[in-house]
């Protein structure tokens, strides 16, 4: 029963951080999604890919964020020495970012065309993308950093 209460306070925390994690990457995408075409007009669409820079800048924010997260509040360490650890963890997360940026290539393709309105919020396809692009890595992202990274 311990262990079960564990297990379930360990997965509430790797929703909490990747909550906050998300936070980070949702909105520094927006921002870098915003800022970045009036440097670089072809951040919009680089040769059929969307927004590929504010991808993968946003995404090492969100990456970087949760590793913190991670080891402070989540995972016990003692697996794998400190280096290891955050080699696995990197390797891990670029892996992740590939899928998560073909996800959202795919979304915001071919799924997601329109503005979704919030009562207090629009939601832009760019966003919708990226929400259900990292909805769909962090499953596969929590079963391997537990069993592979850290102390599982």
């Amino acid at each position: 029963m311990k262990e079960l209460l564990l297990r379930q306070k360990q997965i509430l925390f790797f929703i909490i951080a990747g909550g906050l994690s998300a936070v980070v990457e949702i909105g520094s995408f927006k921002i870098f999604s915003i800022q970045l075409p009036r440097m670089l007009p072809q951040e919009t669409n680089f040769h059929g890919i969307h927004y590929p820079l504010s991808n993968i800048l946003s995404t090492s924010c969100g990456i970087i964020t949760n590793y913190f997260l991670s080891i402070w509040f989540v995972f016990e360490r003692g697996k794998h020495s400190k280096k290891k650890e955050f080699a696995y963890f990197m390797i891990v997360s670029f892996i992740s970012t590939l899928l998560s940026l073909s996800f959202f290539q795919f979304f915001y393709s071919f799924i997601f065309k329109d503005n979704i309105s919030l009562v207090f919020y629009t939601l832009s396809p760019e966003v919708i993308s990226k929400i259900a692009a990292i909805l769909l890595v962090s499953v596969l992202n929590y079963s391997i950093k537990k069993k592979v990274i850290f102390n599982g």
